[in-house]
């Protein structure tokens, strides 16, 4: 919930022009009332490279639901992302079955889902990391998805975003928690591939300066990227997998 119309006209435009490695999709999400001026930047510059995704979607469909913004909404303005799930709205309520359903309802609905995992500093402490992302990931197979041919799974220990962080992974950290979620993907009855096919990121104080020794490790797809994003070294971030 940042930035203003100037700022996004300022950001986004300068993403639409910078060179970013062609192998690399990159997914932006401003806050929902900026979601169509982002849209409208890119497509006048020409970008077919960058997408906008909601940070949110509802799990009904359009009605008398106040407040919340519907699959069918998005899409008919060309928005067909949503990240869901995002650790600060869990901490604000949101339960590992309200984000499975909403997960559930936007793929049924075709839009691609950033599901957002990750264990909080006590958890980590206590060794449930593990526990915490197979229970978050469970509830959504148990939701009824088989097929996460459109869902990117995205790590973001709690203890290590926001102004709060205690510290970022270390890329040893990452690794071992990423091949976990791979282990996992493998065995829980999946359409297809999924563990290969599963695009991974991790999200949690990602810089320019150490998105490359983390881009580097095998199970490390990606990322998921917070206050980085709103400075010109996101264009760093985006690059780092670049050999």
């Amino acid at each position: 919930m940042t930035g203003s119309r100037a700022d996004i006209n300022k950001i986004v435009g300068y993403l639409a022009k910078a060179e970013l490695d062609p192998n690399t999709e990159v997914i932006i999400a401003p806050t929902s009332l900026y979601l169509f001026q982002a849209k409208q930047i890119l497509d006048d510059a020409g970008n077919k490279q960058i997408q906008v995704a909601a940070q949110n979607v509802y799990h009904e469909k359009p009605g008398a639901h106040t407040g919340e913004i519907a699959v069918e909404q998005l899409k008919q303005d060309g928005i067909h992302w949503t990240i869901l799930g995002h650790s600060e709205r869990r901490q604000a309520g949101e339960t590992d079955a309200q984000v499975a359903k909403k997960t559930k309802v936007a793929l049924d609905g075709g839009l691609s889902v950033v599901l957002c995992i990750g264990e909080s500093a006590d958890e980590r402490r206590d060794g449930k990391t593990e526990e915490v992302n197979s229970r978050q990931l469970q509830a959504v197979v148990d939701a009824g998805v088989k097929d996460w041919t459109n869902i990117v799974v995205a790590y973001e220990p709690i203890w290590a975003i926001g102004a709060k962080a205690l510290r970022a992974a270390t890329p040893e950290e990452a690794q071992s928690t990423h091949a976990e979620i791979r282990k996992w993907l493998a065995g829980a009855g999946l359409q297809g591939n999924a563990a290969e096919a599963t695009r991974i990121l991790y999200g949690g104080s990602v810089t320019a300066e150490n998105s490359k020794s983390l881009a580097g490790q095998s199970d490390i797809d990606g990322f998921l990227v917070g206050g980085a994003s709103l400075k010109p070294a996101f264009v760093d971030i985006i690059n780092s997998k670049r050999s």
